[in-house]
């Protein structure tokens, strides 16, 4: 079965009174990297998995968290993940 190695961006905009709890929600989710967070409540998020369902879960979270208000999504990619034969180094 091939494996894939799945990286997706967000923007996500939360009310500016909620940005620190929000800031916490999303860090605990699994696969989720915040980059940037201004006081007026835009988040810089990537999302990592191995399936695409895992990547749409992420969302659906975040965009059901109190306080978020919308999130965009900025980039997808899927790069498969090769697996080593015994005979590869």
């Amino acid at each position: 079965m091939s494996q894939e190695y799945h990286v997706t961006s967000l923007v996500v905009h939360a009310a500016p009174t909620a940005v620190t709890q929000v800031q916490k929600d999303i860090e605990a989710l699994t696969g989720t990297d915040i980059h940037a967070v201004t006081d007026e409540g835009k988040f810089v998020v990537t999302l990592e998995g191995e399936t695409q369902a895992s990547i749409l879960n992420n969302v659906e979270a975040i965009n059901a968290l109190n306080g978020v208000l919308s999130s965009s999504l900025v980039y997808h990619q899927v790069e498969p993940i090769e697996e080593k034969s015994e005979e590869t180094p």
